[in-house]
């Protein structure tokens, strides 16, 4: 049996205009739409007396809070960041879990794709696109240096990176002063690469993860189409899961630690 694997890139369907629509984003636009859909519903049904489906949806946001709490050890700052964390967390979960429901790989257009006429999905799992995880990645990163800027300050928070300040302040008490000052200069240099770090590693730990499990289900699927690949679709879903769960919580501790009070030695 000849069957093709998922090629790194997501594969366009269509254009608009000059614009092409990889079967990815398709994937994601309908994640966002099934979230928005779930939100205007749960507005409309929001009563002082919830009823069972709203007893539901606060019974999983509680969970949520509580998970985080044991992080930021303060309800606050759990409540400022749940928006952020939250939306990450239901969004990777959900395209995750859209791209392996049964018969969706079987959906698609038949497209010219490397000289030959192959079956593009029209749903690809939206992490299995490398733009897509740095996105989100780069996006965390910025928004963790804005909370921290906000929580401490400008300049006490640009000082963790660039302390400048601290090689003038030691020049005026000489001696050890200045070979401290020169150090903690370039160990602040070392955390702006730790930065750019952190972007790579959330992004293709992301990617990697759902990619594999990809071409996994495409491999067992296409060796032995029944009943086989059920226990390995079962362990995407949990991986699908936990995958979720690993990226919010990172994106968490790094707003945690960013909004933390920075205590100088004196």
């Amino acid at each position: 049996m000849i069957f093709s694997l998922p090629p790194l890139a997501a594969e366009p369907i269509f254009n608009i205009g000059s614009f092409p629509v990889a079967n990815t984003l398709i994937n994601s636009s309908l994640t966002v739409a099934l979230f928005a859909a779930i939100g205007f519903v749960l507005r409309k049904r929001s009563r002082e007396i919830p009823d069972k489906i709203q007893n539901f949806a606060e019974s999983i946001i509680e969970v949520i809070l509580g998970f985080m709490d044991q992080v930021t050890r303060d309800r606050k700052k759990t409540i400022k960041f749940l928006p952020v964390v939250g939306t990450l967390f239901f969004f990777i979960l959900a395209s995750n879990w859209l791209g392996i429901f049964p018969g969706i790989g079987s959906i698609g257009r038949w497209l010219v794709m490397h000289g030959r006429l192959e079956l593009v999905p029209l749903f690809r799992p939206a992490n299995t696109d490398l733009n897509m995880t740095l996105a989100m990645a780069v996006s965390t990163i910025i928004l963790t240096h804005v909370f921290g800027m906000v929580a401490v300050g400008f300049w006490r928070y640009a000082n963790k990176f660039v302390k400048l300040g601290d090689i003038v302040r030691s020049v005026r008490k000489g001696g050890m002063s200045i070979l401290v000052a020169v150090i903690e200069f370039f160990v602040g240099i070392i955390e702006i690469f730790s930065e750019i770090a952190k972007m790579v590693s959330l992004s293709l730990r992301l990617f990697g993860n759902i990619f594999a499990g990809e071409v996994l289900l495409t491999v067992i699927a296409g060796l032995i189409a029944y009943f086989v690949p059920l226990p390995f679709m079962m362990l995407e879903i949990l991986v699908g899961l936990i995958q979720a769960i690993v990226f919010s919580m990172l994106v968490l501790v790094s707003f945690t630690m960013a909004t933390a009070e920075i205590h100088e030695a004196h």
